[in-house]
């Protein structure tokens, strides 16, 4: 009987460790997926696309059980394939919470898919429990890269931080920056004074809901769909005091038409698509990309299918062209959704592509550059602190 215990022993030795090793690697890879597409960048458009300041307004890499600083043979963003697609910025947020049977329609906020997730990935015991240590973590997780990148990667606070990271990489140097957001502020914990340790640990842009309804606001994919509650008017109030960029992304109708009516600065929807050319209801409508123009913000458009049904850079390019004839071309960005559970026709290292369909759909260089990055940077040197 001791050698069959000892035998089982050892046997659920070896399926714990292979469980924490392997998992998190094959959760990722059946999540974060690229189909290549067929389409090629042609020597005007790599040229062109060498030349740009490209920003991308969200990944959720960070989620994910492997260093930036490496280059991965999964997902879609690491800090190798940033600079092989001459990323000069990336908005990495922090996921804290997502509900099981995730749809686009409606979910409750009784479950949580992350919680496993972060045992699995043998992340501190004080993120197992706790959404708010979930996003200090991932920040943390963030400035540990930036900190042994010997330099190539900067975790950008300020505005200040901003302009010398451009600078830097207009006289050659390779570096690349990195700013901390936040997917959804169920992460405060229904306290407005966590906002003080999340703005400490770098986050400069927060976007309001996920993929269910929190104590700030409906999101489009809760069950309510409300517009922001009276904690919520306090968090964009305060949000906007400290300089963090309010993020629209995934709200309900009710909560951006909310946040649009009492904004004094930018907003953004960091990564999505438009009704106009995917009719899903994540999508902005016309309204609402006049709404996010009207406060100088800009729209975030995304590469996966329910973004811009489809994942062709010409789909992406579609989205882009309609915001610029409704509103103008200082609108409009990029908000790939990497490594957010999303299957593209391309990863980061292949951004030439979206270059190529830009100009293939008759967009001047000039326009491509504010769209490919510049748009981003002009809203986030405005709204950032200075120093």
């Amino acid at each position: 009987m001791r050698r069959v215990l000892k035998w089982l022993l050892i046997l659920l030795v070896v399926a714990l460790a292979c469980f924490f090793l392997f998992a998190p690697g094959i959760v990722e890879r059946s999540m974060n997926k690229v189909e290549p597409v067929a389409a090629k960048a042609g020597p005007r458009a790599l040229a062109l696309h060498k030349t740009l300041a490209i920003a991308d307004m969200h990944s959720d890499t960070l989620m994910w059980q492997r260093d930036v600083l490496d280059r991965a043979s999964r997902g879609h963003v690491d800090l190798p394939r940033l600079e092989d697609g001459h990323v000069a910025l990336q908005v990495f947020s922090s996921v804290s919470k997502t509900p099981k049977g995730q749809n686009y329609d409606a979910n409750g906020s009784d479950s949580d898919n992350i919680t496993l997730l972060t045992i699995a990935q043998l992340q501190p015991p004080r993120t197992w429990s706790s959404i708010l240590e979930r996003s200090l973590y991932h920040a943390s997780k963030l400035q540990s890269a930036a900190d042994n990148s010997a330099g190539r990667l900067r975790f950008i606070r300020t505005s200040a931080d901003l302009a010398k990271l451009l600078a830097d990489r207009a006289r050659g140097e390779q570096v690349t920056g990195a700013i901390f957001s936040v997917e959804g502020l169920q992460n405060l914990e229904g306290k407005l004074a966590n906002l003080d340790r999340l703005q400490a640990a770098g986050m400069r842009m927060a976007g309001l809901t996920h993929f269910f309804d929190n104590e700030v606001a409906g999101s489009m994919h809760g069950i309510k769909k409300g517009g922001l509650t009276p904690l919520g008017r306090q968090v964009v109030t305060e949000l906007e005091r400290r300089h963090i960029i309010v993020d629209i992304a995934h709200a309900s109708h009710k909560t951006v038409a909310d946040v649009l009516a009492m904004a004094t600065r930018p907003v953004v929807s960091s990564h999505g698509g438009v009704q106009a050319t995917c009719k899903v209801n994540r999508n902005l409508t016309d309204d609402e990309i006049r709404g996010v123009a009207k406060t100088g913000g800009v729209i975030g458009i995304g590469y996966w299918d329910a973004a811009v049904c489809g994942t062709e850079p010409a789909k992406v390019a579609q989205a882009i062209a309609h915001v610029r004839d409704l509103v103008g071309i200082d609108y409009v960005g990029l908000g790939s959704d990497f490594d957010g559970a999303t299957t593209t026709g391309f990863d980061t290292s292949k951004l030439a592509l979206v270059t190529q369909a830009l100009m293939d759909r008759g967009f001047s260089d000039a326009d491509i550059a504010k769209v490919m990055g510049g748009n981003v940077l002009r809203v986030l040197g405005q709204v950032l602190p200075p120093r």
